[in-house]
């Protein structure tokens, strides 16, 4: 599974670097899908995975203001934040018990922390998509979605 993170944030730091060569407007500019354009749908990746391994953890949810992060710079920084702590918690021994339960403070219900953590990789994969898509309605070459071709 630890290697599907990995893709998931390799992928994500390549979004962000292709990110940089776009004016800040079209990084705003209201689109069909995902969360309505890419800095939002970028934010809100991060802002899910960090609730997720919170709530797994135990502790309190982060509100993540998904406006706030108006530049690339903005989104990068809160990825750069919050991704020690996802890692700290997938190196644990903790990630070891997949059947342990989890409420999350936001919604009904409990949830396996393996089932949670496949979600989070799938969740990033669908986003990522989404870019893409956005991408080629741009013109512009996507982002590689190749595992295959990584070194991971």
């Amino acid at each position: 599974m630890l290697t599907l993170f990995n893709y998931n944030w390799q992928v994500r730091r390549e979004w962000f670097k292709w990110c940089r060569s776009l004016p800040n407007e079209e990084l705003k500019r209201q689109r069909t899908g995902g969360m309505g354009n890419i800095l939002r749908t970028l934010s809100h990746i991060i802002d899910v995975e960090c609730s997720w391994i919170r709530a797994i953890q135990g502790r309190a949810d982060v509100a993540i203001d998904l406006d706030a992060y108006d530049t690339i710079g903005k989104v990068e920084d809160l990825s750069n934040q919050y991704h020690s702590e996802v890692m700290d918690y997938l190196n644990s021994d903790a990630i070891e018990e997949e059947n342990g339960m989890v409420q999350p403070s936001w919604m009904e219900g409990t949830y396996e922390k393996g089932r949670i953590l496949r979600h989070l990789i799938a969740h990033e994969i669908h986003h990522m998509g989404q870019l893409s898509i956005w991408s080629r309605e741009m013109g512009i070459e996507p982002v590689s979605a190749s595992l295959i071709d990584r070194d991971i």
